[in-house]
């Protein structure tokens, strides 16, 4: 198949710190590569890609120097060049939410959409009733929820290459944080889950200028503790060694969390995961299997006591089943036949 891959253009693909749309847009885009197909991915000059790659800007947007930038302008411009070529793929997959429908209602039956963000936004519903025929991908069932009437045409999870994360057979004692420090992710939680059991805490994650506040004023007081360590943010390079090492990944949130894809890399690196039963936690952690799903701090804190009951080897035999970017291809290719053979059928109908 002839595919093109559409990116947002906030991080390099994949990014080089935090992002999770465009690591999982890497992976998939490499992951069909290797499966056969044709791909040519629309991002930043900065990508690192097995596709064609047709660069619309010289660079990501977040590490662009330059003071002054137009999100807006620079993804309008990438629209266009997609436009341009839209008749030379079978199917176009965008990653960019919805700025690309009033562009592409021509062809719309060969395109997907999956969104990555959360969808419990004001809004969010007279889009999806003004242009109703885009094929949408959620990448969990709990992120549908707000939107129900929606044309969702696949539940597709997120997946992420098994060879970038090394297995680790034991943890080294200490806990860890990763992702991004704001209210929803709840890393004070975190926090008082580690002082609770006397474990140390790393924490490895991106402060946002919208959350700096946040963070001088609720955080950064708590990080003096003796067994809280900030490390602030890290790239793949670092990730194996970061979770591999730890006994347990906790993902605290307070927010109907799409996906959550640092609990599927804490999963390849045989780390166990300590999740808040929020959004789609149950969707991605088996209780008693590669973690514990948790109501409340007393139950993270007795969580942490049973880390030694689970088996890592087990945890990344998981992933490697149900998480891989291999998997994740497969999946999404199975959807752009299925959507392939409905569009054709409806020419055939029209001809008749």
């Amino acid at each position: 198949m002839k595919i093109a891959q559409v990116a947002p253009l906030y991080e390099a693909v994949p990014p080089r710190f935090y992002g999770g749309t465009e690591r999982v847009v890497a992976h998939l885009t490499d992951a069909l590569v290797e499966l056969g197909h044709e791909v040519t991915l629309f991002s930043s000059a900065d990508a690192v890609t097995k596709a064609r790659l047709a660069p619309v800007r010289d660079q990501a947007i977040r590490l662009d120097p330059a003071p002054l930038k137009s999100d807006l302008a620079a993804h309008l411009s990438l629209l266009a060049e997609v436009r341009r070529r839209a008749d030379q793929f079978d199917v176009i997959h965008f990653h960019t939410d919805l700025i690309q429908f009033p562009f592409f209602e021509t062809w719309n039956g060969r395109t997907v959409t999956t969104l990555h963000g959360r969808l419990d936004l004001k809004d969010l519903p007279g889009v999806y009733q003004r242009w109703p025929r885009f094929p949408l991908v959620s990448i969990s069932d709990a992120q549908r929820r707000p939107l129900p009437f929606a044309n969702w045409a696949a539940t597709v999870q997120h997946g992420v290459r098994a060879d970038l994360y090394a297995f680790h057979a034991k943890g080294e004692g200490y806990l860890a944080f990763l992702g991004r420090i704001s209210p929803e992710k709840r890393p004070d939680r975190a926090i008082a889950i580690a002082i609770a059991t006397g474990r140390r805490l790393r924490i490895a994650a991106k402060v946002d200028a919208a959350d700096r506040t946040y963070f001088e004023e609720q955080i950064e007081p708590l990080l003096a503790h003796p067994l809280i360590e900030f490390i602030g943010e890290i790239g793949d390079g670092e990730k194996s060694a970061f979770l591999g090492g730890a006994d347990a990944l906790l993902f605290p949130i307070d927010w109907p969390e799409p996906f959550g894809l640092v609990m599927i890399e804490a999963m390849a690196c045989g780390a166990p995961v300590i999740a808040y039963d929020c959004g789609s936690v149950p969707e991605v952690i088996e209780d008693g299997l590669t973690g514990f799903i948790v109501r409340s701090d007393e139950q993270a804190i007795a969580a942490v006591g049973r880390l030694e009951n689970l088996d890592r080897r087990a945890i990344r035999l998981r992933f490697e089943q149900r998480f891989s970017a291999t998997a994740m291809a497969r999946r999404y290719v199975e959807l752009y036949r299925r959507l392939g053979e409905l569009s054709e059928a409806d020419v055939g109908l029209a001809a008749e």
